[in-house]
């Protein structure tokens, strides 16, 4: 892959008549870039959690705040139970969780939530963030072992954890959490903004489109 990589970039090189690297430039270029310089961003003056909460039911989701981790299965079971009644034969209350939900009352809260990864044919995901974003209402997922993004992505609703303590105000926040705890970015970055949609056939908006018909984010304070 390198190589390839060494091989465009001579050619390039060559086209615009340069002998070789530049070592100078090659090390004005990396200093810029560890500086990780923004750009002017827009002022977030209120609170980022209401930000949040505002820009993510902006993007068709619904928000729901909770006092603590423990309350997440009877926050799950209420919005099901609101949801429209679904055909004969499909079980609203069943359905897939991140390993670390694992240890929730589920059964308690009237629900068949099991801790694995969906192989597409499951109807509700529950799922972590790894942050979440005021400015857009966008919830960052990285790919992982602990945190199977086909559990946002092939369930008809998905229900998204979002600590309120890992909302952030921009996205180059986010990606300063990433390189900050991460080191390096994962396999796979994952931005959702609300559910799936499209706008193709005569600009009409339809969610569902290729992803969740419904985003659920419940916004846990402890």
């Amino acid at each position: 892959m390198g190589s390839a990589r060494d091989n465009v970039l001579d050619r390039v090189r060559k086209a615009l008549g340069k002998a070789g690297r530049d070592a100078a430039q090659v090390a004005a270029a990396e200093a810029t870039i560890a500086a990780r310089i923004q750009g002017p961003r827009p002022m977030c003056a209120e609170d980022p959690v209401a930000r949040f909460m505002q820009r993510a039911r902006d993007m068709e989701s619904s928000v729901e705040r909770i006092a603590e981790f423990a309350a997440i299965p009877a926050a799950v079971a209420r919005y099901l139970d609101a949801l429209s009644p679904l055909p004969v034969g499909l079980n609203a209350r069943a359905g897939v969780c991140w390993p670390e939900f694992s240890a929730l009352d589920w059964a308690g809260a009237g629900l068949d939530i099991v801790a694995r990864p969906t192989q597409g044919g499951d109807r509700v995901g529950v799922t972590g963030v790894f942050c979440a974003i005021a400015e857009t209402g966008t919830m960052v997922l990285l790919a992982g072992a602990a945190a199977p993004t086909a559990s946002a992505l092939l369930v008809d609703t998905h229900v998204a954890v979002v600590p309120a303590k890992r909302i952030v105000d921009g996205m180059e926040d986010a990606f300063a959490w990433i390189r900050r705890e991460r080191g390096v970015l994962p396999r796979a970055v994952n931005l959702i903004s609300g559910p799936s949609r499209t706008g193709d056939i005569e600009q009409t908006i339809v969610l569902g489109a290729h992803g969740p018909f419904r985003v659920h984010v419940l916004i846990v304070d402890s």
